[in-house]
């Protein structure tokens, strides 16, 4: 996106500014897509000329743009252009007529994907529904992903595409999910079996690396509507790199991204991971595209009994009365990966859905800090599940919480974590305020489109009142830790852009840095907590360009 020369002249406003030194202004001037000035109204006019183009907020709350620091948003894109889109709480039977319907038109070598089945359906895909899918589908390949996006379901056509059959071993923290009585596979692929479709699947939308990057411009125009103008993607893969760039090259990119280049085998990485897609960061970044980070996985999650626990699970005929999963790493092997990492440069975003994944990826990082020092900020995501003896040490090794607040307020997938969990232990997670007071730097993200709804606003309301801002699921989780709408803002501006080391770009509205603000619907700071999610963006600014406006 080519900066805007023109200037600008913001008057009239309610600017809030997310600078400590200034939290409020009344007007803003832009030059070349900067900020030039944040203060009283005539100060705002000294810093332009007499020809700069004057917008009046009309009071309205100004802010900066929102920040996302953990969106697939090419990923996303597509899903909603290409593929079969249903939400997690779809019956199976509605599942099968999606696919049906989708079928019709589509090429018999063509893929059908899609998403998103509940983890509580993981009981009812068994063999005799993969015969429903098998002709449902026409004799199409299918791989459908489930709410967490760790495990897949094929039919038969895709389980062949892949070549997984009876004699397929399963890979190490993978499941084929088989019948017992023959050993064929029921199509359920749990956590690293889903890499043995990743290759293929892959493969066969790479042929057509336009749609990914119409499916990128799509995502960003969705995401800019919403006030995003900074966003991490958090396993950027080939595809995801091809399509970043170009946009990049088109100069369409409307928002600051942040990759996270995989740095093992993994999803959407089955061929290229690590030194080899490294080596081509400088091929890929340019100035608003900044592929900077890795992706690693330590565990999976807890609904399928792949999240890495200090405390055992409930108890389940087919775990025991002991289970506890395990890290996908030991420490020493973590700790190697890690210095690799910072050698190479690259900071580190890891997923770790349970306290145990949380307890040993901070150990990995405490070894590594006492030979590279504090060379580089990392950051574990989801962090939901933390020892309260960890909360220091985030803080001691200066280690991000990527939080994801659309995953744990009541909803479907916490109804499921309580029957794996119980519902004291869940109800005891994301202790936010916990995390606050020991100084943690927390981070917000949607986890799009793991969660079909990108919506920051739903987020910020879930963050402060820890209940379903949807209204579809009642109770509260833990009352206690509700942040405030000021932290909670920081949380989804400021902090996250921190996180990803854009802080001298974006974040906060202060002179010198790039022009990315919002026009928002109603001031934040004088409505109701339980109303936030029905905020409006009216205006998004992104380097000082308009790039969406909403319609009467």
């Amino acid at each position: 996106m080519a900066d805007s020369k023109a200037e600008l002249l913001v008057l009239n406003a309610a600017i809030y500014t997310l600078d400590p030194k200034q939290p409020w202004a009344e007007a803003m001037a832009v030059r070349d897509g900067r900020i030039v000035a944040v203060g009283r109204a005539e100060q705002a006019r000294a810093a332009v000329g007499a020809g700069a183009e004057v917008i009046d907020g009309q009071g309205r709350m100004l802010m900066p743009g929102l920040a996302d620091i953990h969106n697939h948003f090419v990923a996303a894109g597509r899903a909603e252009l290409y593929e079969v889109n249903f939400a997690p709480n779809t019956s199976l039977d509605e599942i099968i007529e999606r696919v049906r319907e989708a079928a019709r038109d589509a090429p018999l070598d063509r893929w059908i994907t899609g998403g998103i089945w509940g983890s509580d359906m993981l009981g009812q895909l068994t063999y005799e529904a993969r015969l429903r899918l098998d002709e449902a589908a026409g004799g199409r390949p299918v791989l459908l992903s489930d709410d967490s996006h760790h495990n897949r379901w094929l039919n038969d056509a895709g389980l062949r595409a892949c070549g997984i059959d009876e004699t397929t071993p399963d890979p190490v923290n993978g499941t084929i999910v088989r019948r017992p009585e023959t050993g064929e596979a029921t199509g359920l692929l749990i956590e690293a079996a889903a890499m043995l479709a990743e290759g293929p699947v892959g493969r066969a939308l790479a042929a057509e690396p336009e749609r990914d990057v119409a499916a990128g411009l799509h995502a960003l125009g969705r995401l800019n509507a919403l006030g995003i103008t900074a966003l991490q993607e958090p396993l950027s893969a080939r595809f995801v790199l091809d399509s970043v760039a170009t946009l990049a090259e088109r100069d369409q990119l409307t928002a600051w991204v942040v990759g996270s280049i995989p740095v093992m085998q993994g999803p959407f990485s089955a061929d290229e991971w690590g030194e080899t897609l490294f080596a081509e960061r400088d091929k890929y970044r340019s100035r608003y595209f900044r592929p900077e980070f890795g992706k690693l996985f330590m565990d999976g999650v807890p609904t399928t009994h792949t999240s890495a626990l200090l405390e055992p699970y409930v108890p389940s005929e087919t775990y025991g009365c002991c289970f506890r999963g395990s890290n996908f790493m030991t420490v020493p092997q973590l700790a190697k990966v890690i210095a690799d990492c910072e050698k190479a440069d690259i900071s580190i975003k890891i997923h770790c859905t349970g306290d145990g994944s949380v307890r040993a990826a901070l150990d990995a990082f405490e070894v590594v800090r006492t030979f590279n020092g504090g060379k580089r900020r990392h950051q574990i995501a989801h962090a939901g599940y933390v020892h309260p003896d960890d909360l220091p040490r985030f803080v001691e090794l200066d280690i991000v919480a990527d939080l994801s607040p659309m995953l744990w307020f009541p909803g479907i997938i916490v109804e499921q974590l309580k029957l794996v969990l119980s519902e004291e232990r869940v109800n005891n997670s994301h202790r936010h305020v916990d995390m606050d007071k020991a100084g943690v730097l927390m981070a917000a993200g949607s986890d799009w489109p793991v969660l079909p709804d990108p919506n920051p606003f739903i987020g910020l309301q879930g963050i402060i009142t820890r209940r379903d801002p949807t209204g579809q699921f009642p109770g509260v989780l833990g009352a206690d830790q509700g942040l405030s709408l000021a932290t909670a803002l920081r949380i989804y501006t400021l902090d996250p852009v921190r996180a990803m080391g854009l802080e001298a770009e974006t974040g906060s509205l202060e002179v010198g840095k790039s022009a990315d603000f919002i026009v928002l619907d109603r001031n934040l700071f004088q409505v109701p907590a339980e109303t936030l999610a029905e905020t409006r963006v009216l205006q998004t600014y992104f380097a000082g360009k308009r790039v969406y406006e909403a319609h009467a």
